[in-house]
C-alpha cells in the first residue's frame, strides 16, 4: 500500500542524496547532543547467543524509568549500534518511553575479536538466540524488533523463527530491507561507483581487524584485495563457510516470492520506490500474510527518508509509530491482525509532532 504521508523538501528528493546522508557525519553532528547522551548512558553488554556465540550491544532503559516495551534495533551490512539511524532511532524511542538495545552482528563494530568464525548473512540461528538472551534479561512487554537494510531481513527472519524459539515477538519492523539477495548484488553492481567504495572500505576495515583478532586463521592477502563485490564474496563464502557457491549462499538469505506468506508476526514494511540499492519489483513480488503490511512512499533512497533539512529522518517516526500502535494493541489484547486505521492515526500523530517534542 501507498503511505503518503512523507514528503521530502523538493531539493532533498534525490535518491543517492537521501542514501548517503543517511548514515553521514554531519546528520550526527546535527544532533550530537542527544545521541552523545544516549550512547553515554548506554550499558555495553556482551550477549550469550548459544552454542559459543557472543554478540555486543548496547542497552539503555527508558527515559522515563517506567519501559512501554523493549525494542531490539539491528543495523545494516557493515553498519553498528554506532550508525547514525540506529542511534537517531533508539534516541527516539527512548525519549518516548522504551527500553532500547542495540544489537551488533557478528564482526561489526568493533566486535570481530568475540567469535573465531566469519560473518555471514545466514547466520540468523545466534541472531535469534540473541534476542531470545536479551528478552530474558529484561523481561518487558512488548518485545519489539525493528531493523534496516540487512538487518530488515535479518528482522523478518527472525519474526519467521519467533514461535519455534518462544520468543514472544509482537511486531516487526523492516525499514528497506534486502529481499532478495542476488537482486540487491546486482543493483550494487550497477549503482554509481561511490557505493561500492564506500561498502569495500567498510568491509576491508573488518576484514582487517578480523585477521587481526585470529592472525592464525586469517590471512587475507593483496590477490583478494583486487576482487571487486560479487567475486570477493564468493571467494570468501567457499573458503570460510558450508556453501560451495555463491548462488547457494544467497539463496539461503532470500526472502523474495512465497518465503514470508508464513509470517505469524505483526509485521510493517517500508521501503522507497526510488531506492537505488534494493530494487522495488522485488517488493511488489512477495506473498504477504494478513498481519504483514507493505508501505511504499516515493521518495527516501536507501534507508534516508529524511524530511529536512536538519537531516531528521521520517524512517525513525515510522518505527516509533509502529511501536506505538503495537503497545496500544498489546494494551488492548489484540493479537497479530493489521489494524489499519489503528497504525495510520498512529502514522498520522508522530508524524505532526515536532521531533524536539519525540
Amino acid at each position: 500500500m501507498n503511505t503518503p504521508d512523507f514528503m521530502p523538501p523538493r531539493g532533498l528528493r534525490n535518491p543517492h542524496l537521501q542514501s548517503v546522508l543517511a548514515s553521514h557525519r554531519l546528520r550526527r553532528w546535527l544532533q550530537r547532543a542527544r545521541l552523545l547522551e544516549l550512547e553515554r548512558a548506554a550499558e555495553s553488554v556482551i550477549v550469550d547467543c548459544g552454542q559459543g556465540v557472543r554478540l555486543q550491544g548496547f542497552h539503555n532503559p527508558a527515559a522515563n524509568g517506567r519501559p512501554r516495551g523493549l525494542v531490539v534495533l539491528l543495523h545494516g551490512w557493515e553498519g553498528s549500534a554506532s550508525s547514525t539511524y540506529l542511534v537517531n532511532t533508539a534516541a527516539i524511542l527512548n525519549d518516548a518511553g522504551f527500553d532500547v538495545f542495540r544489537l551488533e552482528f557478528r564482526d561489526h563494530g568493533r566486535g570481530q575479536h568475540l567469535n573465531p568464525g566469519l560473518f555471514h548473512s545466514c547466520r540468523i540461528d545466534e541472531v535469534v538466540g540473541a534476542i531470545a538472551n536479551v528478552a530474558r534479561r529484561w523481561p518487558i512487554a512488548p518485545l519489539l524488533l525493528a531493523g534496516y537494510s540487512l538487518g530488515g531481513n535479518f528482522a523478518l527472519r527472525v519474526a519467521q523463527r519467533a514461535p519455534a524459539a518462544g520468543l514472544d515477538l509482537r511486531r516487526v519492523i523492516a525499514v528497506s530491507p534486502a529481499i532478495d539477495p542476488s537482486g540487491v548484488l546486482q543493483a550494487m553492481e550497477s549503482a554509481p561507483f561511490f557505493y561500492r567504495r564506500y561498502f569495500m572500505y567498510k568491509w576491508w576495515r573488518s576484514l582487517r581487524r578480523k585477521q587481526a583478532a585470529f592472525p592464525d586463521r586469517y590471512q587475507f592477502g593483496p590477490e583478494l584485495r583486487r576482487l571487486g563485490m560479487r567475486a570477493l564474496t564468493t571467494e570468501l563464502i567457499q573458503r570460510y563457510s558450508e556453501f560451495d557457491s555463491l548462488a547457494a549462499y544467497l539463496d539461503g538469505y532470500s526472502l523474495a516470492g512465497e518465503r514470508l506468506a508464513d509470517l505469524a508476526v505483526a509485521t510493517d514494511i517500508v521501503t522507497a520506490l526510488d531506492d537505488p540499492i534494493i530494487p522495488v519489483a522485488e517488493f511488489h513480488r512477495l506473498r504477504l500474510p494478513a498481519c504483514a503490511r507493505l508501505h511504499l512512499v516515493d521518495h527516501g533512497g536507501h534507508c534516508g527518508f529524511l524530511e529536512n533539512w536538519r537531516l531528521q529522518g521520517w524512517g525513525e517516526r515510522f518505527v516509533l509509530a509502529a511501536c506505538e500502535h503495537a503497545v496500544a494493541m498489546d494494551e488492548a489484547g489484540e493479537g497479530a491482525g493489521s489494524d489499519a486505521g489503528g497504525f495510520d492515526a498512529a502514522l498520522r500523530l508522530v508524524a505532526e509532532t515536532p521531533q524536539a517534542a519525540l
